[in-house]
């Protein structure tokens, strides 16, 4: 009956998370963040060789900087706390897989997130300026590789969920 109760709830987690684009003004506390990635780090990684690193951003100069580097500036600036998530070159084996790896580790946090009550939205837009992006968290060029920014904070967002095309648009053979 438990684990009935328990993958129902994984299945609600997965169907009812959206993308939050507006925040409320208050702060998650630092703690709430860390279990959010640590959530994170028990995605699969090849070799489990774990390649995610973490940039988390409190302050509002930081974020402004960040802002001016995306279209989604208006996200950037007014969320409460950014994860720029980059993967660690000297932790990196295989560029795809890898990659992936960072895909489902930022899948992990957008699910602890909404598990959690918090609003989130991966942003990837701003990845054409990684360069720029490591110059303003002052951080080795070479070392790390950016994956993505996280976007976090206490929703305040009404907007309707999206909608999902039929599950056999996307099956292309049973075999």
């Amino acid at each position: 009956m438990e684990k009935d109760r328990l993958k129902e709830a994984v299945f609600k987690a997965i169907f009812d998370r959206r993308s939050i684009r507006r925040y409320l003004e208050q702060k998650p506390n630092k703690e709430l963040i860390y279990r959010l990635l640590e959530a994170g780090i028990w995605a699969p990684s090849g070799l489990n060789n774990q390649p995610w690193r973490f940039v988390i951003v409190w302050s509002e100069e930081i974020k402004q900087k960040l802002a001016a580097l995306t279209r989604y500036h208006e996200i950037i600036k007014k969320a409460p706390v950014l994860i720029g998530v980059f993967l660690d070159k000297d932790r990196m084996y295989h560029q795809i897989k890898d990659h992936q790896s960072a895909g489902a580790c930022i899948q992990n946090i957008l699910l602890a997130a909404h598990a959690s009550g918090l609003g989130a939205c991966w942003l990837g837009e701003i990845l054409k300026n990684e360069e720029k992006v490591k110059e303003v968290l002052s951080l080795p060029k070479e070392k790390y590789e950016l994956a993505a920014f996280i976007a976090l904070g206490y929703p305040d967002d009404q907007s309707k969920r999206t909608s999902r095309q039929p599950l056999e648009n996307f099956i292309i053979k049973e075999i």
